[in-house]
């Protein structure tokens, strides 16, 4: 496992050590994303772990809010949806958990997931 450098440092608030997201799989996603990807420094998927790390805190605790006013002490795939539709920030997810959508965002990974929506 790659050990976080200086500026993961800087980034991550201090803490250095193995980062929380893999950094292969990261620049996997990475190079995936587009033809004209061929490089990508060494830095590039320390950010974006920091970012995905980000995301996923922020949704995870509006869904958690979503849950709490159900009264429910279990964060269910409803809960992030419903966090999904309300929160104007995440309007590039509405159409992956849309009702009428029957695609199980659960049953992809993300590059598989970017596909199966272009189509």
């Amino acid at each position: 496992m790659r050990q976080a450098g200086v500026y993961s440092g800087m980034v991550s608030g201090g803490r250095t050590g193995p980062h929380l997201l893999p950094l292969a799989r990261i620049k996997k996603i990475m190079k995936k994303s587009g033809d004209n990807v061929k490089m990508i420094s060494g830095e590039a998927p320390i950010v974006f772990s920091k970012a995905c790390e980000l995301f996923i805190e922020e949704l995870t605790r509006r869904s958690w809010m979503v849950a709490m006013q159900g009264k429910r002490r279990t964060l269910h795939k409803d809960d992030v949806a419903t966090a999904i539709v309300a929160t104007d920030i995440f309007d590039f997810l509405v159409d992956l958990v849309s009702s009428g959508n029957s695609i199980n965002p659960l049953d992809f990974s993300p590059v598989e997931m970017e596909t199966v929506l272009e189509s």
